[in-house]
């Protein structure tokens, strides 16, 4: 083990909302942590409220996860700096009104909420397959809308709650896949849904979902407390390629569970990604 009895936990999204509440849950439990931001002051702040909770092995890790190159660098970082990680949270996730494009001429969305996570994940594997019991948990929605692998980007056709949903269901297609690569490894890959959270993610969404959110979310503290015992009880150390909420399985939408969806996803997303085969 690492660090005398515990390895490092990474988390993304870490600078307001769930990822915060869920490394400060982790810190007050003891576990390492490190934590990506993409923006530094805001990094920083986050950092603060960790070491405040009790996590002095605490670091921080600048990342944009819409910007490939970023992850490439994070991902080597990490590495460099741990030989070995307990638990990967891919929690990051934005909302757009309107269709912006990154660096790399993807959709943001698409970027940051899917193929972002998916090249860090698969750069860090070797890092939780030395933990001996690595996990990997992606924080999603229990989405019905299937990407349109004929329009992956939204640059023909673009309607935003239409390509956040898509997002969605590709975070549980990903996980789907990876787990069933995973079968029989060292390492576990499950889907997480936190249920409607009040937060500031879905800022730039019509005024109504905005009233509805505020109305009936948890706060991110409520529902951290869950994800906390999947990501490190040892009763859920052997569940692989489960969709859970509030630490209980659930049933994922039927098209999530289309193999041959998971593998269109997974190999234009190893492409995209620039990745092999």
């Amino acid at each position: 083990m690492c660090d005398s009895d515990k390895c490092a936990c990474l988390v993304t999204g870490v600078t307001s909302g769930l990822g915060q509440a869920l490394t400060i849950a982790l810190a007050r439990e003891g576990w390492p942590l490190v934590i990506l931001a993409r923006d530094l002051g805001r990094g920083e702040t986050a950092l603060a409220a960790i070491r405040q909770a009790g996590a002095w092995k605490a670091e921080l890790v600048l990342a944009d996860l819409a910007d490939l190159a970023s992850v490439r660098r994070a991902a080597a970082e990490v590495s460099a700096r741990h030989p070995r990680l307990h638990l990967l949270v891919n929690c990051a996730a934005v909302y757009r009104s309107k269709r912006e494009v990154t660096h790399d001429g993807l959709e943001m969305m698409f970027a940051t909420n899917h193929l972002g996570p998916f090249l860090l994940t698969h750069l860090l594997l070797d890092r939780l397959r030395a933990d001996g019991s690595g996990r990997i948990l992606n924080v999603t929605a229990p989405s019905t809308v299937r990407p349109d692998f004929e329009d992956l980007q939204g640059a023909e056709h673009f309607r935003s709650l239409h390509a956040f949903g898509a997002t969605k269901m590709a975070n549980l297609l990903f996980t789907f896949a990876l787990a069933r690569r995973l079968d029989g490894n060292s390492v576990t890959a499950n889907a997480i849904h936190p249920g409607v959270l009040r937060s500031g993610l879905m800022r730039q969404a019509p005024a109504p979902m905005r009233w509805l959110t505020n109305l009936m979310g948890t706060s991110p503290q409520q529902a951290a407390e869950p994800i906390l015992r999947v990501a490190t009880e040892a009763s859920f150390a052997t569940q692989n390629g489960g969709f859970f909420h509030n630490a209980k399985k659930i049933a994922p939408p039927s098209g999530a569970l289309d193999v041959q969806t998971q593998e269109l996803l997974w190999q234009e997303s190893l492409r995209l990604a620039g990745l092999e085969a």
